[in-house]
């Protein structure tokens, strides 16, 4: 049986990133955003997450969310600095609109849940619209509907876990980030905890060296430590019982 209250976490999770890698001018997800994290960092994954919240925290000011637009504009989409790119077909495949997005296309089309092409113009294999669906879904699973659980662990599996560390690798050692290296910690240990929770193995790619492994080097310890701890989460997982059928639909929808 699945636990709510651990989908209900997750969700947060996912909603925090959801909110950091898809901005907008609209204050109220900014403001959500800052609840969010001023929540999740009661009870942080580990220490360097700790640390990464509070300093998430101080930098995320009350009143405007203009220094996270500055410095989410200046590493995603400024034309005269190294931009980092923000598709699973570009990280996987070398090109935009690959594989990867017809795959996402297809998992959506066995939900409730469409691309609002109005609040959101980037393909359904970008980041930020992965980690929506991923929020949306584990809520979804947290509140009973257990029918998308399967299509949540198809997608971490086959398309967020297959590039997200090379894309965090990228976030952390932009030379502009500050805030954003703040979240590349957070995702780090999150998505360290997500392969554990729905036992997921590391995409076997080729090995990346990074600034970023020497977070994974100083928590070693702690995390073998934690993981020890955690183990009954495995028993408490979604078992993948069933393929990832690309090509089965559901009838509702609903736009994100």
């Amino acid at each position: 049986m699945r636990d709510q209250n651990m989908d209900k976490a997750r969700a947060l999770y996912y909603g925090m990133f959801s909110r950091l890698f898809t901005l907008s001018s609209d204050y109220k997800r900014y403001y959500e955003l800052i609840s969010i994290v001023e929540t999740l960092k009661e009870n942080p994954l580990d220490s360097l997450s700790a640390e990464a919240f509070e300093n998430l925290y101080a930098k995320l000011p009350s009143k405007s969310n203009s220094d996270l637009i500055h410095e989410f504009d200046t590493i995603f989409y400024a034309p005269q600095n190294k931009t980092i790119k923000t598709t699973a077909s570009f990280y996987i495949e070398g090109i935009e609109s690959g594989k990867k997005r017809l795959e996402m296309q297809n998992f959506l089309a066995k939900t409730k849940i469409r691309r609002d092409e109005d609040k959101f113009s980037d393909a359904e294999d970008h980041i930020g619209f992965i980690f929506t669906v991923m929020a949306e879904l584990s809520e979804l699973s947290a509140n009973g509907e257990e029918v998308y659980e399967n299509t949540a662990h198809c997608i971490f599996e086959q398309i967020l876990n297959e590039f997200v560390d090379e894309f965090n690798q990228d976030l952390f050692e932009h030379e502009d980030a500050d805030i954003f290296k703040n979240v590349a910690v957070l995702l780090k240990s999150f998505i360290a905890f997500e392969r554990l929770y729905l036992e997921v193995s590391l995409p076997e790619v080729k090995h990346y060296t990074s600034v970023l492994e020497n977070v994974e080097e100083s928590i070693s310890e702690e995390e073998r430590v934690r993981r020890e701890r955690n183990k009954a989460l495995r028993a408490k997982g979604p078992k993948k019982e069933e393929a990832c059928d690309l090509f089965t639909a559901s009838s509702a929808e609903e736009e994100i």
